[in-house]
């Protein structure tokens, strides 16, 4: 017997549970040439914005213990380049293509989403409400339940394909923030994007990055991802994608029986770039092994006490 990995998520059908995270492989232009990307469930985009953007100046990332801090500052092509530069490569890839949508409003949200309808290459849109390095927007959007469900829905009337919200951490309850997400019409969530953080130099006693703090993740957020996607998935019906410190196909299985049913990959990738690849032959045999036909058999499997 041969395992199944494909999962549906809002009716779209995926090959395998695994997606790149948002920000960690820019376009896809750079894994391309390491590992054939049709071996992605799903290649999701870095953030594209209205206009371009630079981002934060260097430097903006540092290395942390088990994990690293960024505040890159949503730099991205903007939507115009994007249509034009990089939809061409995209549309010749045979995986799944999911856009991170930012913006500063809700305007700027409901424009690049209503820009990206038309590009019919695009399978679904991820709306990054959560991102902890930007002055404004972001998360902003993410930490008030009224506004998260305002955004969604005000996308919704835009976008005809399925949208994923994308969480973050930093709130107070982030069941309540999936539910308003759900109210408002997300057909998935992502949970969790990155926690706040921040590193001194002891020598200059200035932070590390020139934002001052930035978004920590790698392997010291997964057990807070692990444990915000159970409850999310405990209080919330609509299917998960579980984020945060995947570095093993260990950990996807973790994931995966807390309640996710496709996972994304982000900062290990800039350790070992071709890692979906070894998730994916990972993934077989543990379902091999364990006498199982399906992914499914593993979602929110999770035996408590």
């Amino acid at each position: 017997m041969t395992p199944d990995l494909k999962v549906k998520i809002a009716g779209v059908e995926f090959a395998n549970p695994i997606m790149t995270a948002s920000g960690c492989c820019n376009y896809g232009e750079e894994l391309a040439n390491i590992f054939p990307l049709s071996r992605l469930g799903a290649l999701i985009t870095k953030t594209i914005t209205p206009e371009p953007r630079l981002g934060h100046p260097p430097p903006r990332t540092a290395e942390t213990a088990s994990g690293m801090l960024n505040a890159i500052g949503l730099a991205n092509v903007g939507i115009d380049k994007f249509i034009s530069d990089k939809i061409p490569f995209l549309k010749n890839l045979k995986t799944k293509i999911i856009v991170n949508v930012g913006g500063a409003t809700v305007k700027e949200y409901v424009e690049v989403s209503s820009r990206l309808n038309d590009c019919h290459i695009v399978d679904m849109i991820e709306l990054n409400i959560s991102c902890p390095n930007v002055n404004e927007g972001g998360m902003e959007f993410g930490a008030d339940p009224f506004m998260t469900e305002k955004l969604t829905a005000e996308v919704k009337k835009v976008f005809s394909r399925p949208i994923i919200t994308k969480l973050s951490p930093n709130v107070t309850s982030i069941v309540d923030i999936a539910k308003a997400a759900e109210q408002g019409g997300a057909d998935a969530l992502s949970v969790i994007n990155s926690l706040v953080g921040t590193s001194i130099d002891i020598e200059t006693w200035k932070p590390v990055l020139t934002y001052n703090k930035g978004g920590l993740t790698g392997p010291a957020i997964k057990p807070v991802a692990l444990a915000m996607v159970n409850a999310v998935y405990s209080n919330c019906k609509l299917p998960i994608i579980g984020v945060g410190g995947i570095s093993n196909v260990s950990d996807v299985i973790e994931f995966l029986l807390c309640g996710a049913t496709a996972i994304q990959i982000g900062t290990a990738l800039f350790i070992e770039p071709d890692l979906p690849v070894k998730i994916e032959s990972g993934l077989k045999k543990y379902l091999k092994e364990k006498k199982l036909s399906s992914i499914y058999e593993l979602v929110g499997k999770v035996k408590k006490y």
